[in-house]
């Protein structure tokens, strides 16, 4: 009778993704305008979750997000068109 090998380990899983995640994206980033849209409408909704009594105007409460979420990956490749974005969502959402 032969004697079997060791069976080999399990593999690792799989090492997280490099970009560190926003409070306002969950597990993971995408270099995409919808990630980005996605993030700025729930760091915007947090914001006002945690300070309802806020005297920031819609312009520098915009600026206080894009701020926020300057280390998105799409904020970060394209911060022009990244502000495009989180202007349509202020427009679409009434905010």
């Amino acid at each position: 009778m032969a004697t079997r090998a060791p069976l080999s380990p399990p593999l690792k899983p799989a090492a997280p993704d490099p970009v560190e995640s926003s409070p306002f994206q969950g597990d993971r980033q995408f270099a995409n305008a919808d990630s980005f849209a996605q993030a700025f409408d729930e760091a915007w909704a947090s914001h006002e979750q945690r300070h309802p009594g806020h005297t920031l105007s819609p312009a520098e409460k915009l600026d206080r997000m894009l701020e926020l979420l300057s280390d998105h990956p799409f904020h970060d490749a394209e911060p022009a068109l990244a502000r495009q974005v989180a202007e349509f969502r202020v427009r679409l959402l009434g905010l």
